[in-house]
Formats: C-alpha cells, sequence, structure tokens
C-alpha cells in the first residue's frame, strides 16, 4: 500500500491539576468552632449541655485561644463523634452537619462519583464543603440575630459569599467573605452555661469515716 505506515496518534501528557491551595489552620478550625458553639447554644439543650459535650468544646477554644489549632480540631472531632450518639436531641438542619458523618456500608460501584476522576472528587468535595459552610453561616447568623446578637454587618457577607459560590473560578473569594463572619461572630456569641452535675452521695465507708 503506497505512503506511509498509518501511525498511532502521538501521546500528550495530561495537565496535572492545581493542587488546592493549603488552607491556615486558625480559619480551618474557626470554621468549625464557631457553628458548633451555636449548635451548643441551641434552645434545645434547656439551657445547658451535657459536660460530655460542653468538655471536648471547651478544650477546643482553649486551643485555639492558645494557637494549637491541630488540637483544637482534634477536640473537635471528638465532640463531632458525640454529636452523632443518640442519646442527645437531633440537631436541626443546618447544625446537624457538624456530626460526624456515618455512611451505610455500600459497595463501591454503588458510589454514583466512584469513576471520577481523582481531581473531579476533589473538585466535587469542596464544593459540597462550601455548600455546607453557606448553610451553617447563615443559620448561625439566624440564630445570634434572635438572640440579642448583632449581625447587621455580618449578614450582607452572606449574599456576596453566595455570589462567589456561584461562580466556578475558585472559592478563595467565597471564604474570605464566610471568615470575616465567622471571625465576626467569635467575639460576640455568649458563653456556654455549664450542666450542674448533682454530687455524688457519699458511700457508707465514707459516713462511717465521718
Amino acid at each position: 500500500m503506497p505512503g506511509a505506515p498509518n501511525r498511532p496518534p502521538e501521546k500528550t501528557e495530561a495537565t496535572p491539576p492545581t493542587p488546592p491551595v493549603a488552607e491556615p489552620p486558625e480559619k480551618k478550625a474557626l470554621r468549625r468552632l464557631v457553628p458548633t458553639r451555636v449548635a451548643l447554644l441551641l434552645d434545645q439543650w434547656k439551657g445547658a449541655p451535657s459536660p460530655d459535650l460542653t468538655g471536648p468544646y471547651a478544650k477546643a477554644e482553649a486551643a485555639f485561644a492558645s494557637g494549637d489549632y491541630s488540637a483544637s480540631l482534634t477536640s473537635l472531632d471528638l465532640l463531632s463523634v458525640r454529636l452523632a450518639e443518640p442519646r442527645w436531641p437531633t440537631l436541626p438542619d443546618p447544625f446537624r452537619l457538624l456530626r460526624v458523618p456515618i455512611p451505610a456500608p455500600v459497595p463501591p460501584h454503588w458510589d454514583p462519583d466512584h469513576k471520577l476522576a481523582a481531581a473531579e472528587k476533589d473538585a466535587k468535595k469542596a464544593r459540597k464543603a462550601a455548600e455546607d459552610q453557606l448553610a451553617l453561616a447563615r443559620g448561625s447568623v439566624a440564630w445570634a440575630a434572635a438572640h440579642g446578637v448583632t449581625t447587621a454587618d455580618l449578614a450582607p457577607k452572606l449574599d456576596v459569599a453566595a455570589g462567589h459560590l456561584a461562580d466556578p473560578t475558585g472559592l478563595t473569594p467565597f471564604y474570605s467573605e464566610v471568615d470575616a463572619v465567622w471571625t465576626g461572630l467569635y467575639g460576640r456569641l455568649p458563653a456556654l452555661k455549664a450542666a450542674v452535675v448533682p454530687a455524688r452521695p457519699p458511700s457508707t465507708a465514707e459516713t462511717k469515716e465521718a
């Protein structure tokens, strides 16, 4: 057959996805610390949540204040597990997003994202995290406004953030607005009330010694 033999198309190396920008640990901690505090201030706790919940939160807040953001996130991880326990009242939306997710076990091929490329999975996960942040910020600002906390300067930032979320070019402007909301709320929220732990009655041995 005349002519040069057919050549297979040359392989072009795929452009590697742009690695995500590392988030400052203090921002990551604050994005969880503030909505968690609001969740523990909800009326459903009837004044004061259990020390099993306020204990990890107090450790998270103390670690955050001291600049140990890794320890703060670790305590928040523990608290998110406890919030998922059935012994507590069910958290309303959007604060149930703060619980650790416990999905039912399913075969990998049942996952609709199973065949997505790693970069697509990461982008979808980042998008979901941003949507959750916006929902938590809206819920936190709404609770704060209803309980006498000044939010007039914070509420407009949520609409700006929502506009950035609709733009697929990136999430940096979105988090700039949301982080400003968390920073503003952090110093304005009321303190948690400690639950009263009933005193342990003295044992028989202790009574005899007295």
